[in-house]
């Protein structure tokens, strides 16, 4: 299927994602490897091929090449590289490099040349979106049997698919924006029938976020909704400007008045949902708010004993542990290295690549935003519209939910994330970008 047709071996791949196990759920953590199957392995063969297609001269588009946002994908790359050959721990970080190759190979490179077709963009994201359906139905039984309103089992009804409630949530409100713009789009045309499926499902994934207890998810959901407001009542940049100086100044001013406040707050994360909304402001008897402190303290400390090049892409969870201080450790608090990363999309790069680390991954970000803010603003196509800004907002939730916690080093975001960067790539390359060339080209004659 790989080599007679490649985009319905990525959609393959895509389908496989939500359904993927890690390979020590089956053979144990002693074998020292780790792998999503089956879908790492597919990747693996899809990056091979690819270059293989490239050396015999069958080049992606260049006008692609050169887009903003694929030239930050490859300077975040092109550091990872050499931030591997100054690591801690190289044969981790290359180990590292070289997945992260292969989601951006597949769900980024080869998809932008799928994407042409922006039917091909939704084939993609319901390829997602059933299998991931039948977790949630799964996940909800699972979780129905033990009592919905029981937040410790949220963790563990989501395996062996998820590795945990977190990442589960992360895969929810990212898909939420994109079903209800999918719904937006089909909506004239399609039967009632069809708009009752379309509410189910949209229902289902809203049960499946609130019984999730993935608090990350519902700031990020609700961030979205604010940023969609916004280009939807079309403020102007510079009151959002001066918004968020004037804000940035009265926290800063407000500082420690915040801190005390949010010390007094002593609720923990709970079962039930308006006390599990409490603790999210919790810093200081939460044990999952503190362990976040945590790792973000030790990851400023590695960063400003290794400011440029970092300890290594990979290496956080082997590294961090002599950083921490006793009087911040928690509960969950852990000198190995089996219960995660930085639980920051921003501040584990900045420990293991140094600050062009981070750099570079805001760069993408902001670059990523202003492409699909273009093309929301410039495309004649309500459906065009409509699309690039279920995307874009989708996207958004996980840019809020790297605040908290990290899983591009996953196949379950970053088929989401690197797939949906090359959508608004695509689509701005389709109806912004070319209808600029064609004005141009006109003005000329």
């Amino acid at each position: 299927m790989a080599f007679s047709s490649l985009d319905k071996y990525i959609y393959l791949i895509v389908f496989f994602v939500p359904l993927s196990i890690p390979l020590t759920n089956l053979m144990g953590r002693g074998i020292g490897v780790d792998l999503f199957l089956p879908t790492e392995p597919l990747l693996a063969g899809a990056m091979v091929l690819y270059f293989l297609k490239y050396l015999s001269g069958d080049r992606i588009d260049i006008r692609f090449l050169r887009h903003p946002v694929t030239i930050a994908v490859f300077a975040n790359l092109i550091w990872i590289f050499f931030t591997s050959l100054t690591s801690s721990m190289p044969l981790v970080s290359f180990k590292f490099l070289i997945a992260r190759l292969w989601f951006i190979i597949a769900f980024y490179l080869i998809a932008s040349e799928i994407f042409k077709s922006k039917k091909n963009i939704r084939n993609y994201i319901w390829l997602y979106i059933a299998p991931f359906t039948m977790v949630i139905i799964y996940a909800l039984i699972r979780h129905s049997s033990r009592g919905l309103l029981n937040q410790m089992a949220a963790h563990a009804v989501v395996k062996p698919f998820y590795n945990d409630h977190t990442a589960y949530g992360m895969a929810l409100g990212m898909l939420i924006p994109v079903i209800i713009g999918l719904l937006i789009i089909y909506w004239k045309n399609i039967s009632i029938l069809k708009r009752v499926f379309f509410s189910v499902l949209i229902l289902l994934f809203f049960a499946a976020t609130l019984f999730s207890y993935t608090r990350a998810t519902w700031i990020s959901l609700a961030f979205s909704g604010g940023i969609w407001l916004l280009l939807i009542l079309r403020i102007r940049w510079q009151y959002l400007l001066a918004i968020s100086i004037i804000s940035v100044s009265l926290f800063f001013t407000f500082q420690t008045e915040l801190m005390i406040k949010l010390q007094d707050n002593k609720q923990t994360s709970s079962g039930k949902l308006i006390e599990h909304v409490k603790s999210i402001s919790n810093v200081k008897t939460d044990a999952s708010n503190l362990e976040r402190l945590n790792r973000w303290s030790c990851a400023i400390r590695m960063f400003k004993e290794k400011p440029f090049f970092g300890w290594g892409p990979g290496t956080y969870m082997f590294q961090y542990a002599p950083f921490q201080n006793s009087w911040e450790k928690t509960s969950i608090s852990t000198n190995a290295h089996t219960l995660g990363n930085a639980h920051s999309e921003y501040l584990g790069p900045l420990a293991e690549q140094g600050i062009f680390g981070m750099i570079s991954i805001l760069g993408i970000i902001i670059l990523t935003l202003l492409t699909g803010i273009r093309v929301y603003l410039k495309s004649k196509s309500k459906q065009v519209r409509v699309l690039v800004l279920s995307v874009m907002l989708s996207l958004i939730t996980y840019y809020i939910h790297g605040i908290l916690n990290n899983f591009l080093d996953t196949d379950k975001a970053s088929a989401l994330f690197w797939g949906f960067t090359a959508a608004i790539v695509a689509l701005d390359l389709r109806y912004t970008r070319a209808m600029n060339f064609q004005k141009r080209a006109q003005s000329q004659e």
